[in-house]
Parts: C-alpha cells; structure tokens; sequence
C-alpha cells in the first residue's frame, strides 16, 4: 500500500520546483525607484545622516518606497545614470523613478528634523500607484483664488 502523505511530498514539491521556475522566467524587475545619496569618507553631514536617519531608513516608508543606495562621489558622481546631472556637494540625495531618471534632488542634509519632510515631497513627485509606481498620489493643482500667506 502506497503511503499517502508520501505522494503530497511529492506533489507539493512539483509545485514549490515550479514556482522556482516561474520566478527565473519572469523576474521581478530589477529597476525601482531608489534613492541615491552621494557622500566621501570625512564627509561630517554624512556622519550626522548615518547616525540620525540611516539606521532606521530601510525599515521606514520612503525606504520601502526608494531603498537608498549610497554611491561614492569621488568614484561616480553620476550614480552609474547617463543623464543624471552630477552631483558637486555631500552628502546629495537624487530620487530617481524605476527608468532611473532623475525625479527629485536635495543638496546638503537638513538635520533630522526635516529630513523626512523634504523627502516626502521628493517622493509625491514619483506619482500615484495608478501608473505603476509605488509613489503616493499626485499632489493637487492649487485652488483658484486668494495667494495663501507664507507659512
């Protein structure tokens, strides 16, 4: 008599090997939206962002969003993109959208104050999920009317 759960063995494995399969035929691409911060050793604003903000970037929404990728600025101060305008100061953080165009770039670290805040801006500019991209929703066209006074 044959044993049952021996032939699930198998069948589940035909399964899990398929899946495996279907994952080299169709990879999940390798392009997203990333974030990339140009720095230099002896670079004390980035020292200040490694302490304050790297350690729980990865975990964050925007690093979910535009993982970071740290690229030396002495070595490559194009990140690896053709068309991306190179960076002069560090650190430099360049949003770039999964064609890895330029979407968004700010010179200098603010402090951990608003960090976050000057990267969500960054980050609507990718647009909505609608087109594809793991951005938020566009940000809405200004009403018609009285200028608002500045903040």
């Amino acid at each position: 008599m044959r044993n049952p759960s021996a032939r699930r063995g198998l069948s589940s494995g035909f399964l899990y090997g398929g899946a495996c399969l279907l994952l080299l035929a169709f990879p999940a691409s390798a392009e997203a939206a990333e974030l990339l911060m140009f720095e230099q050793a002896g670079c004390p604003f980035c020292r200040n962002f490694d302490r304050e903000i790297a350690p729980g970037y990865a975990d964050s929404r925007y690093g979910r969003i535009a993982p970071l990728r740290r690229v030396d600025i002495r070595v490559d101060r194009r990140g690896g993109l053709e068309g991306l305008t190179p960076a002069v100061f560090t650190p430099t953080f360049v949003l770039v959208d999964d064609a890895g165009r330029e979407v968004a770039r700010l010179e200098g670290y603010p402090g951990e104050k608003w960090f976050y805040p000057e990267l969500a801006e960054m980050v609507e500019a990718l647009g909505g999920e609608d087109e594809g991209k793991p951005g938020l929703p566009p940000k809405p066209l200004p009403q018609a009317g009285a200028t608002p006074a500045p903040e």
